[in-house]
């Protein structure tokens, strides 16, 4: 976004900010520049934030979601039983148990799982906190247009209510 001199803003924009000894914000420049073309403010975060998003990002959203749900840990425990009963039960019988009780490879390849999930469901986690804060940012752009948008109406109706007092006060003085 192009950063604009307090110069080629309409006064009126500045004057509402109440901003003329510091630059704007990049926020305030983008509510400005949107009034200015007299465009809508308001975008979903979900949309932009799904539009920033890299193949690692999504990736990560994906795991985080199904490492965190109850189909997941459901599953992942009919796994662990079969394994543990497969080895301590029905191969046994045959001497082809592959991981015997106390199950080293079991244990293996689960801390193998939480040693690359949990990193994955952090980088999950950073990403929503990076949409938060983005929603949050979005937020305020509508509220600051919201807010100059109902100051200018004020003005505008303060103007008109003082035009109008001038016009019956010239009105009232002529008929005495």
């Amino acid at each position: 976004m192009p950063a604009h001199p307090p110069a080629s803003r309409p006064s009126g924009f500045l004057h509402l900010l109440g901003r003329h000894s510091r630059p704007l914000d990049p926020e305030e420049e983008h509510v400005l520049d949107r009034m200015q073309e007299r465009l809508p403010i308001s975008r979903d975060a979900a949309d932009v934030a799904d539009e920033r998003a890299t193949l690692g990002d999504r990736l990560a959203d994906r795991v985080a979601a199904i490492g965190g749900s109850w189909g997941f840990i459901i599953a992942f425990t009919v796994v662990l039983l079969g394994w543990m009963l497969l080895n301590s039960d029905v191969l046994s019988h045959w001497g082809l148990s592959f991981d015997p009780y106390p199950y080293i490879f079991l244990n293996l390849m689960l801390s193998t799982l939480a040693a690359i999930q949990a990193p994955v469901i952090m980088m999950s986690q950073n990403r929503q906190a990076a949409k938060d804060r983005l929603a949050a940012s979005l937020d305020y752009e509508v509220n600051l247009r919201t807010e100059l948008e109902i100051l200018r109406l004020h003005e505008k109706l303060d103007v008109a209510i003082a035009e109008r007092l001038d016009r019956l006060i010239a009105a009232v003085e002529q008929r005495s």
